[in-house]
């Protein structure tokens, strides 16, 4: 049995931001502006580090180039990224690329598919998925327009929502919300509308060419699975198996084994405490479990979301 590679994430400010991860994760954020936790992050733009056991220190990126044996998949980039995402305020309206639109015009990147799952929010919070547009004709003209509110319908949200978001889905996560996103690892966004925000005195960037490029017209929303079945002292969801990952959240009040995984495993404790083989796990922690760790057991009080690349 190999041992868990436990993470400390890297936490991004952003105009946005607030600070919900101390309050209610304990996390030592930089600022109350903290509008991101890279979780699980081998990217770049933020390299987590892991945190005790053989390989304590070692950048993520680093040691999926080098001990291949831990996750098997032989890709030359760690393909996921998990994130806790603090919106005290409205995140822009933005839309993402594919893989191939990527490819061409992001030097190589990865497109960025990604799922919400809504871990908590205020009381009439809602979130943008979609537009209105039937045609490219029609979003172009509405954009130039300024039309956004013919174009743009919010949809209301409560806890415990999830949703899966395919490259060239507008959206927008607005004020009030807090989720976890797990997406191929990529940070690739083209911002489409920023309700004439500054920064610094200035007005952020916006890629309207690039949006109308990607965005699908028109819009159709994407059917998570949110499969339910009981094992043991667990009640398990399937949240989405698309053909970048499979996520799903595991609730255990008891104790419940599984069979050794057939791919590394990647962790979020969203609730409570408990143990996984014997080791002490709590809310807040992040972590992989790698190919060849074995069958395990959970046992406790706690909420996990679970997620496997493809």
């Amino acid at each position: 049995m190999t041992d868990l590679l436990f993470i400390s994430p890297v936490f991004k400010r952003m105009i946005w931001g607030g600070n919900r991860m101390r309050d209610i994760y304990g996390y030592d954020i930089p600022g109350e502006d903290t509008g991101e936790c890279w979780a699980i992050s081998a990217h770049e733009n933020g390299d987590d580090t892991i945190v005790g056991g053989e390989f304590d220190g070692w950048k993520l990126s680093e040691l999926y180039a080098k001990h291949q044996e831990l996750f098997g998949d032989g890709k030359k980039k760690f393909p996921l990224l998990v994130k806790i995402i603090d919106a005290k305020t409205d995140l822009s309206v933005q839309v993402h690329p594919d893989d191939a639109y990527a490819a061409v015009n992001e030097n190589g990147s990865f497109g960025k598919t990604e799922c919400w799952y809504i871990l908590d929010c205020d009381k009439d919070a809602t979130i943008i998925i979609g537009h209105n547009a039937k045609s490219k004709e029609e979003l172009a003209d509405m954009i130039k327009n300024n039309r956004w509110d013919d174009l743009i319908t919010p949809r209301p949200i409560k806890k415990g929502d999830f949703f899966q978001i395919e490259p060239g889905t507008v959206h927008a996560i607005k004020g009030g919300t807090l989720i976890l996103e797990t997406q191929q690892s990529s940070d690739i966004t083209y911002r489409l509308y920023d309700y004439g925000r500054l920064q610094n005195g200035k007005p952020r960037q916006l890629h309207i060419e690039k949006s109308i490029d990607v965005i699908n017209c028109p819009h159709k929303d994407v059917l998570s699975a949110c499969k339910k079945s009981r094992k043991e002292d667990a009640e398990i969801e399937e949240l989405v198996d698309c053909k970048f990952y499979k996520v799903w959240k595991t609730d255990v009040n008891g104790k419940v084994s599984f069979e050794a995984p057939s791919t590394y495993r990647l962790f979020s404790v969203l609730e409570g405490k408990g143990k996984i083989n014997g080791l002490e796990i709590k809310k807040g922690q992040h972590f992989i479990m790698p190919l060849g760790y074995g069958a395990y057991t959970l046992e406790g009080d706690l909420s996990i979301i679970n997620s496997e690349a493809k």
